[in-house]
């Protein structure tokens, strides 16, 4: 679930926590194929049909009732990428206005003299209130994926899923709240600089842990041999021409059908977490070898190193954002820290400023962000046409199919595959 303002664990650790993609160019020319790999399979790889097998598709397009919908909701996303935001910022603003955080830091202080005890308390206040005044816009965009037919959940269960990401997101915004302003008591002007260097490994244990861990509190996963065997097999080849090592126990079929109807097939995790995730959803609507152009588009992102490459970019950015937070934060205290009872830096009710200011500069930055995305998802599309090359008769046909119906699914207007339909549909099969 998408969190409106950006709590310590996702703010302070988004280079860590950003899905990893990077500059990287594709290779060269076709891979050599798998070791034992028989042309002949070709037939029995595409043996099933989606939605689109029967059409070729030369650019993408939309039916006019759903080229309708997919407009309206692509004004509401723009006008959530703005206004959303924005939000944030005035909810952060009212609690410092309504001097919400010196309430709870006196309460932390009156129940205990141990910092430990006092982040307890002081941090889940915070947090959860920041994040109930936010619920509007979770509520909002529930709904919007309701009613456009993105989502079938209900209320209950959307409820229930809020109040699991709830608890976690205070776990983590707590442990980090108390690390940073043990920091800051310790260097009170380097201190940015030293959370900088903590939360790099954090937020690459927490990659590590969200498939493992969090992932399957919000969804079920099953092994997909037990579901579609003969996919299975077909990553397996993607897998072994890719030159990785993703096992078949590494291969989850994931229950996506119970919430959403937007598809998806991803590579996800680090180290001995990492595995390949195909949704029920995509199984239903896909073709095999459309499914697996998609996971070899995900698995570009490992091979090109894409992860250590952007997780490199974001922490040098992060390394500036810190920096400036710290300079920003500090005038921004100087001026108005005695006015909403803020003793200083070092004081717990000096969180919402500093969230106030590191939001405010990620905001600015995000045009950049998604910029250097889209390069990298390109990347990534030309790596899935190359590492299914010959695993299909017509790889770049069923990658722009796979494409079309990625698009219809989100109710997308442009999406990549329009960009790129000529190079699915010239570059492979040349």
């Amino acid at each position: 679930m998408k969190k409106l303002i950006l709590i310590p664990a996702m703010l302070l650790l988004g280079a860590c926590l950003i899905p990893s993609r990077a500059l990287a160019q594709a290779p060269p020319g076709p891979l050599p194929p798998p070791a034992g790999y028989n042309p002949g399979q070709s037939a029995s790889f595409s043996a099933q049909t989606s939605e689109t097998a029967q059409h070729e598709v030369t650019e993408y397009t939309l039916p006019p009732d759903l080229y309708r919908k997919a407009k309206n909701l692509s004004r509401i996303r723009l006008a959530g990428a703005l206004i959303v935001p924005l939000y944030g910022f005035l909810i952060l603003w009212l609690v410092l206005g309504w001097k919400l955080a010196p309430l709870y830091r006196t309460w932390a202080e009156r129940s205990s003299a141990r910092r430990f005890v006092q982040v307890v308390i002081f941090a889940p206040l915070f947090l959860l209130t920041v994040d109930i005044l936010s619920l509007p816009v979770g509520i909002f965009e529930n709904w919007i994926s309701r009613k456009y037919g993105l989502s079938v959940q209900g209320w209950r269960s959307w409820s229930w899923d809020w109040t699991k990401g709830e608890f976690i997101s205070l776990i983590i915004g707590t442990i980090l709240t108390l690390i940073l302003y043990a920091v800051i008591r310790k260097s009170s002007k380097q201190w940015w600089l030293y959370f900088w260097l903590v939360s790099l490994p954090i937020g690459l244990f927490l990659i590590f842990l969200q498939p493992v861990v969090i992932d399957p509190l919000f969804h079920t996963f099953e092994p997909l041999t037990q579901k579609d065997a003969s996919l299975v097999a077909s990553l397996e080849q993607m897998v072994g021409r890719a030159g990785k090592n993703i096992p078949p126990e590494r291969m989850f079929w994931m229950g996506a059908s119970e919430k959403s109807n937007t598809l998806n097939a991803y590579v996800t995790g680090i180290g001995a977490s990492k595995r390949i995730v195909v949704w029920d959803t995509t199984i239903a609507k896909l073709s095999t070898p459309q499914i697996v152009f998609v996971a070899g588009h995900e698995m570009g992102h490992y091979v090109l190193h894409h992860i250590p490459k952007e997780l490199a970019i974001f922490a040098v950015g992060f390394f500036v954002l810190f920096y400036l937070g710290y300079r920003s934060t500090g005038w921004l205290l100087a001026r108005r820290g005695a006015r909403w009872e803020i003793r200083g830096m070092d004081d717990w009710a000096s969180l919402p400023a500093l969230l106030l200011v590191l939001s405010v500069f990620s905001f600015v930055v995000t045009p950049v962000s998604n910029t250097i995305s889209r390069y990298f998802e390109h990347q990534a599309d030309q790596y899935g046409l190359e590492v299914t090359h010959g695993l299909t008769p017509d790889s770049g046909q069923e990658a722009a199919q796979a494409f079309q119906v990625l698009g219809k699914s989100v109710l997308t207007i442009q999406h990549r595959a329009a960009s790129t339909l000529s190079l699915l549909t010239t570059t492979c099969d040349s």
